[in-house]
């Protein structure tokens, strides 16, 4: 198994980091953007950073980018962010959250019009070390949006979980979907170690939905960060 982190940071005081769809797609830009070993080529929001658009871009720039990490996988809500991250290189994990948590206050300072820090601190990070608990960690990363529907789901129970399921397909703010097979932010991640892992995209669906029956958060709890 690769060195993974889990990583977390929050708004200061809980306060929201995310006001509208904008911000959310300045960040997902930035989480694309700012892994690279090179200079940020472009701070500004010009292409889309859906498929087509990061093609248009590569073939503009020509020069491939050099990860800093790999984002296995990430879920944004309103006041704090997870991440899944494991190094491309030594100190990978702090040069790319230097670069992300950075580029995005000053991004949101201007765009608000405030001033000061916008995050409690630089972020919480955590190695994964054990395989039978990281195997949990990305179904709990993704059902961080139940929070805002079925927020139960944290004492291991879904009243309905129908629902639930459905409100997590129309989450557009992680990359569940694209675990799914749903093309949502796909140049985003780097996925093949995790699909390796849940045996594909059929697979993966089949065990989050088995996860949410069960919801073993207690088996990760060590982890959580929160």
């Amino acid at each position: 198994m690769p060195e993974i982190y889990h990583v977390l940071n929050r708004g200061v005081d809980k306060r929201k980091i995310f006001m509208d769809d904008k911000d959310h797609h300045r960040f997902i830009h930035d989480l694309f953007e700012f892994n690279d070993q090179q200079r940020v080529r472009d701070s500004g929001y010009h292409f889309n950073i859906r498929a087509v658009g990061v093609r248009e871009y590569l073939v503009k720039n020509k020069e491939p980018r050099k990860l800093l990490v790999k984002i296995h996988a990430f879920c944004l809500m309103p006041n704090h962010y997870h991440l899944l991250l494991s190094p491309m290189i030594k100190n990978g994990v702090a040069l790319f959250m230097q670069k992300l948590n950075g580029g995005y206050v000053q991004y949101f300072n201007q765009r608000h019009e405030r001033t000061g820090t916008l995050f409690e601190r630089k972020y919480k990070s955590v190695l994964v070390d054990n395989q039978a608990h990281f195997i949990h960690l990305p179904y709990y990363i993704h059902l961080n949006p139940l929070d805002m529907v079925a927020p139960e789901w944290r004492e291991r129970k879904i009243n309905n979980l129908s629902k639930a399921r459905i409100y997590l397909e129309g989450y557009k703010w992680s990359s569940h979907l694209d675990y799914l097979g749903k093309d949502n932010f796909p140049s985003v991640t780097q996925r093949d170690f995790l699909l390796e892992v849940f045996g594909g995209k059929e697979n993966y669906k089949k065990a989050l939905n088995d996860w949410m029956g069960g919801l073993s958060i207690n088996k990760i709890v060590g982890l959580l960060l929160e």
